[in-house]
């Protein structure tokens, strides 16, 4: 590794530019030294005895302005850091230039400047978190929204960790069971019998390809859910449109067919990232330059994650009014123009009105939950880890599958035990028990510094 994890390092911790309070964080077994020339605390001698996490409210010197500045440092004297490490944060008002100045008097004072990632790196060296938790720390800073910050937080919690080192536990017991057998072989003891044998690796199969496919499906996903606003001619859907940006994006006109091609605009409904889009009115038969827009409006149903079939309240009932058949795409009934007619409509149909706002917050509500559901699970893999473990959760479920063969036709324990052997290496490789520097590079060089 490019690191010597013996040196205090330091870097700017908190966002750049100008804030309420910007925070330097420093980690290394000299911090007190590096700081004792530099920082008065209100209370030295707590400053110098306390074996225990505190806040350090003082003064810090600034040789460039030569002045005292007010400062807390919160100092973890011991291993119980995030780093594993005695490790220090000064929290001050977030000026840059005064962060820079802090930065520059610790550096002068014999602390290396931390490179890219180096506070996570030690944390996970020193066990304080593994990989898939490593690479959560990036997935939480680098979260367009809230669905990416949610998978980044749960993953972070250690609940895939929690449910890989289970796997992991549960093959490491099933081999400690084999090779026990193998060792009183000839005394014809039996530690664990053959169905009992097919159920745990099944069970570990199952879990590890459900990992999987997430690393899979979170490679494929742009984050970005498309929602198609779709129905006949002059039901109200480039109004609609309008409305749900706040804006006249598209030209609305009395007379149908208005709409030729579609438009598309990004939005974002509580926490979740769209791409709007309106297409051209739903019809049998067309021709000339209007088959074209429909030909366009097929293709994008056809990518919808989600579509809006809008129907109108004023003139119901009406032969089109039934949604076609659009593919995968799940769909939601809306019945517009609701101001202009009292009518009930479908009962599973969301009421609005464009003009005067009625039931668009329950829109973008309703659309919001209907495209989380896609992201629902605890357990879901974020797409930088995906990318790092696929290849290591298939080599993992072939190793299972091969050991299920195994343990079918019972031809050996000892082949039994040299696939669960492989098995546990693949799943190591993903939580961090078995790694290389080349992976820790790989990882870690995406951080930025400070983090």
């Amino acid at each position: 590794m490019p690191f010597d994890l013996h040196d205090t390092i330091a870097a700017l911790s908190s966002p750049p530019g100008p804030a309420q309070r910007g925070i330097v964080r420093i980690s290394g077994s000299a911090i007190r030294d590096a700081l004792n020339g530099l920082f008065r605390p209100n209370d030295p001698s707590l400053w110098e005895t306390t074996r225990l996490p505190q806040r350090h409210p003082g003064s810090f010197w600034l040789a460039d302005i030569q002045r005292w500045m007010p400062v807390d440092i919160f100092l973890w004297p011991t291993q119980r850091s995030y780093t594993g490490q005695p490790m220090g944060e000064v929290h001050t008002c977030g000026s840059p230039p005064l962060l820079e100045a802090i930065l520059t008097a610790i550096y002068a004072a014999g602390v290396r400047p931390a490179r890219g990632g180096e506070f996570t790196l030690r944390s996970f060296l020193a066990g304080k978190v593994d990989l898939l938790q490593a690479e959560a720390v990036l997935g939480v800073i680098d979260a367009d929204d809230q669905v990416q910050l949610n998978a980044a937080l749960q993953q972070l919690a250690g609940g895939i960790s929690g449910d890989i080192n289970m796997v992991r536990e549960d093959l490491l017991s099933l081999l400690a069971d084999l090779e026990a057998g193998l060792d009183f072989v000839e005394e014809d003891i039996e530690f664990v019998d053959n169905r009992e044998i097919l159920a745990r690796l099944t069970s570990a199969e199952a879990r590890i390809t459900s990992l999987l496919e997430q690393a899979v499906d979170r490679m494929r996903s742009t984050g970005t859910a498309r929602v198609v606003l779709a129905g006949r001619p002059n039901v109200g859907k480039s109004t609609l449109f309008n409305a749900l940006l706040g804006r006249g994006a598209a030209l609305v006109s009395e007379i149908a067919g208005t709409t030729r091609d579609y438009l598309a605009a990004e939005v974002n409904w509580h926490g979740r990232p769209i791409e709007l889009l309106d297409t051209a009115g739903w019809e049998e038969q067309s021709e000339g330059p209007l088959q074209a827009a429909l030909a366009l409006r097929e293709d994008q149903l056809q990518r919808a994650d989600l579509i809006i079939w809008c129907i109108t309240a004023d003139e119901l009932p009406n032969p089109l009014s039934k949604e076609p058949d659009c593919g995968n795409a799940r769909s939601l009934t809306v019945l517009t123009k609701c101001d202009l007619a009292n009518t009930t409509g479908p009962a599973t149909a969301l009421r609005v009105s464009a003009v005067t706002g009625v039931g668009l917050e329950e829109l973008t509500a309703t659309v919001a939950a209907e495209l989380s559901q896609d992201s629902a699970a605890p357990q879901q893999l974020l797409g930088t880890t995906g990318a790092r473990c696929r290849d290591s959760l298939h080599g993992a479920v072939e190793s299972l599958q091969r050991a299920r063969e195994v343990a079918e036709l019972s031809a050996g324990d000892e082949l039994l035990s040299i696939e669960i052997r492989v098995a546990l290496e693949e799943l190591g490789k993903v939580s961090g028990a078995v790694y290389t520097d080349d992976i820790l590079d790989r990882i870690f060089s995406k951080f930025c510094i400070g983090k």
